[in-house]
């Protein structure tokens, strides 16, 4: 998905509230915005957007000296998702539809998304989980996904943010887990999940967990490791977490299964439905 100009307010808001949360010197607020400006005057529109979110948190990083400016955020969402957890798994064991409930609240987890919005609290989340079971999704997406998991010998599941890690746990127990490895990223951005969040949600004994070796919010298979890619390439299946894995690989040629709640008016318009949506969507096709 290319960047639209739309887009560019967001990265303003991003850029203000990451370094808001790093420091509270108004001074080097402003030094970064006006480094963020000059980047998006230079940028490349047809770059997905997390291209453009890739530098603007490098840059925070670097200038706070900061390598994981929401790791406390990603703690407290990692806490709280496990909290839920015991209830969240009765609810799709007691389902006549497991999988589909267990899909269902995989992408509830979506909303804990700090790179749309820094006001996310433990109401928003509920709120989120109590309407999953009845938002309408797209049943023929989900089916073929059901049948594609079962019919797949090597699954390749792309996380996206900590704390919706510990919803998708949910999902995973529901597919062939001796099938599956789970993707991380291979160093902090957002509340992207890493790999110590996956230990800390113990999945990590539930799947092979490895990292793509890229910080990017998303997936640009060139920034990912070699390794990576040929899992990517090699896997039956890939099933993608959240709005940056469907901004960046929404127009790869092997087919996908992305799974997001639409939170951005600019990718509700791109995939073709209403902000807030819930989506199973498969997008492109495996070259022959």
């Amino acid at each position: 998905m290319k960047t639209y100009l739309d887009c560019v307010p967001c990265f303003l808001r991003q850029t203000l509230e990451a370094v808001r949360m790093v420091t509270p010197d108004p001074q080097l607020g402003e030094d970064v915005l006006r480094k963020v400006l000059i980047l998006i005057s230079e940028m490349d529109f047809n770059q997905s957007p997390p291209y453009m979110g890739w530098q603007i948190h490098r840059l925070v990083r670097q200038v706070s000296n900061n390598s994981d400016p929401y790791r406390e955020v990603k703690n407290r969402f990692n806490k709280f998702a496990l909290e839920l957890y015991p209830q969240l798994k009765e609810k799709v064991a007691s389902s006549s539809d497991p999988f589909q409930i267990a899909v269902r609240l995989a992408i509830a987890g979506n909303i804990i998304d700090f790179g749309v919005t820094g006001d996310i609290d433990w109401q928003v989340v509920k709120d989120t989980i109590a309407d999953a079971i009845n938002e309408p999704i797209n049943q023929g997406a989900l089916r073929r996904l059901q049948a594609k998991a079962f019919s797949s010998e090597n699954i390749l599941y792309l996380a996206d943010n900590a704390g919706e890690i510990v919803f998708d746990r949910l999902l995973l127990e529901e597919l062939p887990l001796e099938k599956v490895t789970l993707v991380l990223k291979g160093s902090p951005v957002i509340n992207d999940a890493t790999l110590e969040d996956a230990e800390y949600a113990e999945l990590d004994g539930l799947v092979k967990v490895v990292d793509n070796g890229s910080d990017v919010p998303g997936t640009i298979l060139a920034d990912c490791s070699a390794g990576f890619r040929r899992l990517f390439e090699q896997a039956d299946l890939v099933i993608a977490k959240g709005q940056g894995n469907y901004e960046t690989l929404s127009e790869e040629a092997r087919e996908i299964f992305f799974l997001l709640k639409v939170k951005c008016p600019v990718i509700a318009r791109d995939i073709g439905c209403q902000p807030g949506s819930f989506v199973v969507l498969k997008k492109g096709a495996r070259p022959h």
